[in-house]
């Protein structure tokens, strides 16, 4: 194999979705996730039932993402793992079977901070894909997740804004479980709010210093708006879905703007990335492009496959940390709560 080939294989097993992906010098190769349907039942995921199915998933993932790319294992420059932040039973699948893998073809092994992963997935090797320059602003939202983040380099991140209790991608899910819609409902939502009004019903933001986001009391203020609706008009949700969804989806962007347009002002960086699933949402999207032409921003949004929780941006966690040849040894510990 010539020097300048860097053949990464990724694994990210950080909540309910089996990932693996093989990245080629930094241009993904394939990006293979098998998602867990078995959640949607329970409306939410279920720790212990992730676990087993990542065990019942992660070889026939990473055998599909080596013959999707078309190598051999033998061919593999070093192997990238998800260490954490994420669910425990979840995260041990991952690491062990990474541990096991690169120990058996004695080759190195690369813990990545997942969070880290969301941030640098900009940096994927793409066309017509424009990377931040540093520093930029990355704003992480999440099932699990809200961070705003002031990124210098690769490896140098400041958190200066986080969630003080729910992250956003909960406040839709417990938003949409009140309205009686399916599990994950963001998507849902999301689909509704084009179709409503948006400035239907009016919901307070909370008042929270500086940079940090809360999303409990807004959800408690939804819930307790609900009941109240459907006490006097029981087809109160059913009569007006998309225009609850509209004003919730509204707030929810708002909350997150108001944050961002905070944060560049402290900092005076106008470049601004997004990541993690929430991103997805199309409304939080729009409202970024739009920050364009309203505060001077300029806003990298990643491709939507990059976006939710996917091997590709810990493969590129990887491909940095193996130019560095910054490693791990067999030692290394998953970890539910690493920070960035």
């Amino acid at each position: 194999m010539s020097s300048q080939n860097i053949y990464i294989l990724a694994i990210e097993s950080s909540c309910d979705d089996t990932a693996a992906a093989v990245m080629l010098n930094g241009k993904i190769l394939s990006n293979i996730v098998a998602t867990q349907k078995i959640h949607e039942a329970y409306g939410g995921v279920v720790p212990e039932l992730a676990s087993r199915a990542h065990q019942q998933n992660i070889v026939p993932v990473v055998d599909q993402a080596l013959k999707k790319a078309n190598i051999d294992k033998s061919q593999l420059s070093a192997i990238a793992f998800t260490r954490g932040p994420g669910l425990m039973g979840s995260l041990l699948v991952g690491t062990s079977f990474a541990k096991s893998l690169a120990y058996g073809l004695d080759i190195p092994l690369i813990d990545v901070n997942h969070m880290q992963a969301h941030i640098l997935a900009h940096f994927i090797e793409e066309p017509d894909f424009v990377k931040p320059p540093f520093p930029f602003l990355a704003m992480t939202i999440s099932g699990g997740h809200t961070q705003i983040v002031n990124v210098s380099s690769y490896f140098e991140m400041d958190v200066i804004g986080e969630t003080i209790d729910d992250a956003v991608g909960e406040a839709f899910d417990k938003s949409g479980k009140i309205l009686g819609l399916g599990y994950p409902a963001g998507p849902e939502i999301d689909r509704r709010a084009k179709l409503g009004n948006p400035k239907a019903y009016q919901f307070t933001k909370p008042k929270v210093g500086g940079l940090n986001f809360s999303f409990s009391g807004l959800k408690t203020q939804i819930l307790y708006f609900i009941q109240k609706q459907v006490k006097a008009n029981p087809n109160f949700i059913e009569a007006n879905l998309n225009d609850i969804c509209a004003s919730i989806q509204y707030t929810i962007i708002g909350i997150l703007i108001d944050k961002l347009k905070l944060a560049t002002k402290e900092t005076g960086i106008t470049h601004i990335a997004i990541g993690g699933g929430v991103s997805a949402n199309t409304g939080i999207r729009q409202a970024l492009k739009d920050g364009e032409q309203k505060f001077g921003w300029t806003t990298y949004i990643p491709k939507f496959e990059y976006t939710t929780d996917n091997a590709a941006m810990i493969a590129i966690v990887g491909h940095f940390k193996y130019l560095e040849g910054n490693y791990a040894d067999q030692r290394v510990m998953a970890s539910s709560r690493l920070k960035i």
